[in-house]
């Protein structure tokens, strides 16, 4: 069977569309991950989350190594046994929660030395271990160690940073080729690292394209710097990586975020913001995001979205939505998170269709004219 491969079926302008191949199933890019950090999508059961459309999710080193644990995972049957998933799972390398997580931390050129935010408990990630971790969970795309500073730090303390995490990505792609039984079936993708610098981005890509990938994530964007800022930094960055692997913009973001990163080449997205939304009663439409918690929807027995064709929308009105929500029953995160996954999707699967018919400039105007569109 195949380990990994990647097919681009058409593109238009600078946006793709094709596949990911691997031997859990086949991954249909653009793609959007749903976020599944401590072994569940929130408010959602598996079976669901595959009907919305996903065909991976992503699971979180960080959270998944302090609880259950790794070693615990792996005599469970690993990641995909424990919670009933059987496609393909990303899982990140924890060196961005180890960062924005523990305020006790020490970077050196080893790795990192950190405090679990659970219990105060001393841990230590490594690119190795970093490796070890993720090859236990039984993940399929497996991240690069990395650093992400943010982008506001002066231009040498993010040189410095990218040098190390070049240094961390060799490394990484030792210790995942080590662990040969899950080499042969998982893939490894390379950080690129730089900030807003096109220079330190270029000099990252070049290095990750040395030591040579599977796929290429564009990292340290999304940590707020603002969408012009990242479209701006996405003018050039996925240009930098090889054209015939996936790039994959990490946490990444509000529907039109997407739309216009798959207008600047980026294949693979994750991002919190539809579960999270979802339970803080706020729906992603065609015609923009909804606040269901407002008085305004109290007596609307309209569907949340008339243009969309998520279970959710089919049945229940918005005046129930708002109901549950106010009445803070969980019912409401469940029904909007599955809603607003279900419209990621679909707006996934609207890219795919309008870049293999070349038409998706126009896609993306339309787009962006409704959901312009303020409650």
């Amino acid at each position: 069977m195949t380990r990994f491969s990647f097919e681009i079926d058409a593109t238009d302008g600078k946006a793709r569309t094709g596949k990911i191949t691997m031997q859990r199933g086949e991954i249909r890019t653009p793609a959007f991950m749903p976020v599944g950090t401590a072994a569940t999508v929130k408010a959602m059961k598996v079976e669901d989350v595959r009907r919305t459309g996903a065909d991976i999710i992503l699971g979180n080193t960080y959270h998944l190594m302090l609880r259950p644990g790794a070693e615990r995972m792996a005599r469970l049957g690993g990641l995909h046994a424990f919670m009933g998933w059987d496609r393909p799972i990303l899982t990140d390398s924890g060196g961005y929660q180890v960062m924005s997580l523990s305020d006790l931390r020490k970077i050196t050129e080893e790795g990192v030395t950190f405090a679990s935010h659970l219990d105060g408990s001393r841990h230590m990630i490594s690119p190795e271990r970093s490796m070890e971790i993720q090859r236990l969970l039984g993940s399929d795309i497996v991240m690069a160690f990395d650093e992400c500073p943010r982008a506001d730090q002066p231009r040498e303390v993010i040189a410095r940073s990218m040098e190390m995490s070049m240094r961390w990505a060799r490394r990484s792609r030792a210790g995942f080729d080590s662990g040969e039984d899950h080499a042969a079936r998982a893939a490894l993708f390379g950080i690129q690292q730089g900030a807003l610098d096109e220079r330190l981005r270029a000099e990252s890509a070049s290095a990750l394209t040395e030591i040579g990938f599977d796929g290429y994530a564009i990292g340290g964007l999304a940590v707020g710097e603002g969408q012009e800022a990242m479209f701006a930094c996405l003018d050039f960055a996925p240009g930098q990586l090889p054209a015939n692997a996936p790039r994959y913009l990490m946490g990444v973001g509000k529907p039109d975020d997407l739309v216009g990163a798959v207008e600047r080449g980026v294949d693979m997205f994750d991002c919190v913001l539809p579960t999270r939304s979802g339970r803080n009663g706020q729906g992603f439409t065609w015609a923009g995001p909804v606040n269901i918690r407002n008085a305004r929807h109290a007596e609307d027995t309209g569907p949340l979205d008339p243009e969309c064709a998520c279970p959710v929308c089919a049945k229940y009105s918005r005046a129930y939505l708002h109901h549950l929500h106010r009445a803070g029953e969980m019912l409401g995160a469940m029904l909007l998170t599955e809603h607003n996954l279900s419209f990621y999707q679909q707006l996934m699967a609207g890219m795919r269709a309008a870049i293999a018919e070349a038409r998706f400039a126009a896609f993306a105007a339309t787009f962006r004219a409704k959901y312009g569109v303020k409650e």
